[in-house]
């Protein structure tokens, strides 16, 4: 255990980065990191979350998940941006791309995070101090972000590590670093004590990393069960887990929803919402390589009562006027007349979209998977609402709406210990 050495490599603002390296690519003068901004909710109707935010907007007091009104009070002044997942995926892909020519074995861990294995790797690329070094500098000349990277002999201090002091560092944490650079720490920085076992640890005067590491471990059990022996040994720095090859995290599914500024009392509008959703859906499955047997929607009425409907595909699509047809279908089995406040879309049961059994009943499937194929090309250069169809015009709705929705199944650090 040892002589492993593992990475951990952390995008510094990771959203709001990219947005900003996006927009001066595309001509915007302004640098969004350098001024009160965030990525998150709709700028218009001030509905949504901040999903993150720049280091001047974080000096307003403005918070990782807070609603967007909240932030707009602190800084009438706040740039607000809406989040753009494709973006996001394929900076995150050409992140790990780096990563795989110094290992074969690298993991991500979310869309941000990586784990590398370099155990080994020492004879072809040298020592791993001065290869993370190379690494960050890489991504920050040649992708336009900088990054943080965590070097130890275990995954858990690696991740430990790559947190302890940003942006744009290298940072060791080796089981003899534990003592001085970890157990000062609050126990709440520690991975794995979220808000309800930091409180109880706090009630019993737990407050530091290292007051956890000399505590009890059978005590700690008595109130926190079996998760109090993994923080225990998570705040001795022990970890086994081992760095797994996922180059595609395993998605269940991919959705969309919103809630509106108005109640929505027709057919005709409620459609409209739907394809808003269903062209972001369909254009994050086929960007993904997938396609999909299952179709699923959600209404919630202005009384806050919620129903779904869903149905099987006999072929699987990634056709956006297929998924909208059945979204359409399944509403209208499933409404009853209530004005609506809430509309969302799924779309689950995936599978590779490079074999696809082709069907008597649909022959235009391929001029559609052509046309699709041609729009969300010029979606991606020229931005996601350079096209957009015309029943949208003078509708007051979005051509493309909804957040991430995505199900996604990234792997977990051990908890045998």
């Amino acid at each position: 255990m040892e002589s492993r050495v593992i990475m951990h490599v952390n995008a510094n603002l990771a959203y709001l980065s990219w947005e900003a390296i996006n927009g001066l690519l595309h001509g915007d003068a302004l640098d969004l990191r350098t001024v009160p901004s965030l990525v998150g909710g709709d700028p218009q109707t001030r509905h949504g979350i901040v999903l993150a935010k720049s280091i001047p907007a974080k000096k307003f007091g403005i918070k990782t998940g807070e609603t967007i009104w909240e932030a707009k009070a602190k800084c009438p002044e706040l740039i607000i941006v809406p989040p753009d997942y494709s973006l996001y995926m394929r900076c995150s892909t050409a992140m790990g791309n780096i990563l795989r020519e110094y290992s074969p074995l690298v993991e991500q861990y979310s869309v941000d995070e990586y784990f590398l294995e370099y155990t080994g790797c020492q004879t072809l690329f040298g020592d791993p101090i001065e290869v993370a070094h190379r690494i960050k500098d890489r991504i920050r000349e040649e992708l336009g972000f900088t990054i943080n990277v965590g070097v130890s002999s275990n995954k858990l201090l690696a991740k430990m590590g790559s947190g302890l002091q940003k942006p744009d560092r290298v940072h060791t944490l080796f089981p003899e670093e534990v003592p001085e650079k970890m157990w000062p720490l609050p126990v709440e920085e520690l991975f794995a004590v979220g808000r309800a076992t930091s409180k109880k640890l706090y009630d019993r005067r737990v407050r530091t990393i290292g007051e956890l590491a000399s505590s009890d471990p059978k005590w700690l059990e008595l109130f926190l069960k079996s998760h109090g022996r993994l923080v225990w040994n998570y705040a001795n720095g022990r970890d086994v887990s081992l760095v797994r090859i996922n180059r595609h995290p395993v998605v269940k599914s991919m959705g969309n929803s919103t809630t509106l500024p108005f109640d929505v009392d027709n057919c005709r509008e409620a459609y409209l919402v739907l394809l808003s959703l269903v062209e972001t859906v369909a254009s994050r499955i086929r960007a993904a390589g997938y396609c999909c047997r299952l179709v699923a929607i959600s209404i919630k009425d202005n009384e806050f009562l919620y129903r779904s409907h869903q149905r099987k595909l006999y072929d699987p699509t990634d056709s956006t006027n297929f998924i909208h047809q059945t979204a359409c279908e399944l509403f209208d089995e499933l409404w009853r007349g209530q004005p609506l406040r809430h509309l969302g879309v799924s779309a689950a049961e995936l599978c590779s979209n490079e074999f696809l059994q082709m069907s008597l009943f649909n022959e235009l499937n391929e001029k559609q998977r052509d046309l699709d194929k041609a729009i969300d090309g010029i979606r991606r250069k020229h931005g996601s609402l350079a096209l957009h169809r015309a029943s949208f015009i003078h509708s007051g709705l979005k051509p493309m709406t909804g957040g991430t929705g995505e199900e996604v199944e990234y792997p977990v650090m051990s908890s045998l210990l």
